[in-house]
């Protein structure tokens, strides 16, 4: 669906070509080419869709109910470490409870369910990475030594570099306020620069209020692509819109939009200035915006790819991660050696 799946399907098949073995908990119509362990026929947005159901007691039983049938796996059948890539605070207590090695990935800002999970559930072998320093500084009460910073890795192969842009914009993502997709049109129309929108309605008040009144011949919403296709848009774009309304952790379309060589223009919130450097352009807020477009669009295309291969690679990624399963793994250890030593000692 958008950038934290994108991360999950990669990394398990990154993790797998290190030689590592793997077994993914997910929705039982999710790529038939991962090690599937299916947790839920299908995934909620084909049952209960997001935009009409959150925060219903129907959506939230339905979660709770696949995110335990994984846990009642892991403890059965036992394993190294889990790597949580979810948003479900309840794993946190389970993990504590079981002493299981766990590695989560924070996608998000800090919010309340989760973050109280995190503070009752300290424990040496549960660690935390986050997508950026931008993003470290949000979790204030994280212990550091628990935590670490790991930027969202992508494969430079799959994100084929084009020297030369078509003299468009583009903006990806889901349609939905805190991305600021009215911002990117109004924007681009100010700079004078065709828009191309690709990504699927999250919102439709928002879609029908904001978007859908701002299209025309000039701004064109092409709905979800497939991601062979959405490569072939974003190398042919000229300047990538980055128009976050949040305190954005990472941005992973930012990433993969420098890898075919497409400057970004966006606010600077959040991890955009991290991610973006020396190969964007950035804007104090919307008015700023078409000027932080002219600027990205004369930046050189080859630098863009080149940071991308130097900070943002999915080796650098798995390396990083492995370093966090090591240190969860060894503290489980330790504290089951200081356990047992207890009771030989009572």
């Amino acid at each position: 669906m958008g950038g934290m799946e994108a991360h999950c399907h990669l990394l398990i098949r990154a993790l797998a070509a290190h030689g590592h073995q793997v077994v993914m908990f997910a929705s039982g119509d999710s790529d038939p080419a991962l090690p599937l362990r299916p947790i839920t026929p299908r995934h909620y947005e084909a049952v209960l869709p997001w935009d009409r159901w959150h925060g219903t007691d129907e959506l939230t039983a339905f979660q709770e109910a696949a995110f335990a049938s994984a846990w009642a796996a892991i403890r059965e059948e036992g394993f190294d470490v889990v790597h949580n890539n979810s948003m479900h605070a309840a794993i946190h207590d389970w993990a504590r409870r079981d002493r299981q090695p766990m590695v989560t990935s924070l996608h998000v800002p800090p919010f309340a369910g989760l973050a109280s999970a995190l503070e009752r559930n300290g424990a040496p072998w549960l660690r935390q990475t986050v997508t950026s320093q931008a993003h470290q500084a949000c979790w204030w009460d994280m212990p550091p030594a628990t935590a670490s910073v790991v930027y969202n890795g992508i494969d430079p192969s799959d994100w084929t570099f084009s020297p030369n842009g078509n003299g468009r914009a583009i903006w990806v993502g889901r349609i939905t306020p805190n991305k600021g997709t009215h911002i990117a049109i109004d924007a681009a129309r100010a700079a004078g620069l065709p828009l191309d929108i690709i990504g699927p309605v999250d919102c439709a008040d928002y879609h029908a209020r904001e978007i859908a009144p701002r299209l025309g011949e000039d701004c064109v919403h092409h709905g979800a692509m497939k991601s062979d296709d959405l490569v072939v848009a974003l190398r042919a774009a000229s300047v990538m819109l980055m128009t976050p309304m949040w305190d954005e952790p990472f941005g992973l379309v930012a990433a993969e939009a420098l890898a075919c060589g497409v400057p970004v223009a966006a606010l600077d919130r959040g991890a955009m200035r991290e991610v973006i450097g020396d190969a964007g352009a950035l804007a104090a807020g919307p008015d700023q915006l078409p000027a932080a477009i002219m600027r990205a669009l004369v930046l050189p295309r080859a630098a863009c790819r080149a940071r991308v291969e130097r900070l943002f690679t999915v080796g650098g990624m798995i390396a990083r991660y492995e370093d966090a399963y090591a240190a969860a793994m060894s503290a489980a250890a330790d504290a089951s050696s200081c356990a047992s030593s207890e009771a030989v000692l009572a």
